[in-house]
């Protein structure tokens, strides 16, 4: 990679709670999270930024594979809403907004973040 680059990796609010039966899941994305802190320091000297993004309740078709009726999934999202400050959950177009940002020259003085793209749910 030559200097200049960003490299935005996909965390998730999961990272930062605990959630019944998804204990690998939460915790591969709070490494993801860690690989963004270290590999900005392992980079640090080429020029390269690292960052994180993680979003909170999207509703993508990768709902569909957690083997939940659509009922299910309408009732966790449902479940969700409650706690998300917005009072909404985010788009996939939020998401890609927000690792535009972390790619682009506007980000050129940010590395090792992890940018939340929540609605505010892990902040408040």
């Amino acid at each position: 990679m030559r200097s200049g680059v960003a490299i935005v990796l996909t965390a998730s609010t999961a990272s930062r709670v605990g959630n019944s039966a998804f204990s690998v899941y939460n915790a591969t994305k709070a490494a993801v999270r860690s690989f963004a802190r270290n590999w900005a320091l392992d980079l640090k000297g080429s020029g390269i930024r690292v960052n994180a993004v993680s979003p909170g309740v999207v509703p993508t078709p990768g709902y569909a594979l957690l083997g939940l009726t659509q009922q299910q999934v309408q009732g966790f999202i449902d479940a969700q809403l409650q706690g998300i400050p917005m009072g909404r959950v985010g788009t996939p177009d939020d998401v890609a907004k927000a690792v535009v940002f972390l790619a682009s020259d506007y980000s050129s003085f940010v590395t090792g973040i992890e940018l939340f793209v929540d609605g505010g749910m892990a902040q408040v």
